[in-house]
């Protein structure tokens, strides 16, 4: 697969380079806008990687001209950008992109998105994991058994889809929106405490007769399951 980097940071961009070209894909990296608009143009690329701010013509431009051309119009897009703003986020997604990311950003997820944007623009629908696992905590979807430590844990349905969420996501911070949505199939109303009652419950059946926390508040934002080391 073949990526094009219009990124005028130098540091990021040899980074992003040098590790996406160890994780198998062909790699160009562009340091400003009218060359990157113009090497996206021309090249023949499965994915760009684009920067939201760039010299010459900034990333939201070059992403409405690459939009305009029917060549590149459904040329998959990922935006980088410090702008974490939600108004920024959904200026871009609406402009066209294909997904958004945060900077600063784990090169790990990085490599997930343009894995999961490639199979979306092959139509290959992804490989849906039946055992979900994290340090001693371990979920049999199928069989719709929890054991943490080799101890089953019971689980009321609602704790199970919770958990599944927060395993198949795990390291992302979840807000009480989004599992409000995803979990409860509800639009969150701030005085409902459905969500903090759901995750107190869940965490006294996993965290605590082990000791380690796996199920963590991230103050202000949310929760996350992940493990941590001390």
């Amino acid at each position: 697969m073949k990526l094009l980097v219009i990124e005028d940071e130098d540091k990021l961009g040899d980074y992003l380079r040098s590790g996406l070209t160890q994780e198998g894909f062909v790699v160009d990296l562009v340091r400003d806008g009218v060359d990157g608009l113009h090497q996206a143009s021309e090249g023949q690329y499965d994915l760009v990687l684009l920067d939201g701010v760039l010299p010459g013509i900034d990333g939201l431009a070059v992403l409405a001209a690459l939009r305009q051309q029917d060549h590149t119009r459904a040329l998959p897009v990922l935006m980088m950008t410090a702008r974490a703003e939600v108004e920024d986020r959904v200026r871009g997604l609406q402009a066209g992109a294909d997904d958004y990311l945060c900077k600063p950003f784990a090169f790990s997820e990085l490599v997930a998105r343009i894995q999961a944007l490639l199979r979306r623009a092959a139509g290959t629908p992804p490989a849906e994991a039946t055992v979900l696992k994290l340090a001693d905590l371990e979920v049999d979807l199928l069989r719709r058994k929890v054991q943490r430590a080799g101890q089953r844990l019971d689980l009321t349905p609602k704790e199970l889809s919770l958990l599944t969420l927060l395993l198949r996501r795990q390291g992302q911070v979840l807000s009480r929106t989004e599992l409000a949505e995803q979990v409860w199939d509800m639009n969150f109303d701030s005085e409902t405490n459905v969500v903090e009652v759901a995750v107190r419950r869940l965490r006294g059946k996993l965290d605590k007769p082990f000791g380690v926390a796996l199920l963590h508040t991230v103050r202000g934002m949310g929760y996350v399951l992940e493990r941590r080391e001390d």
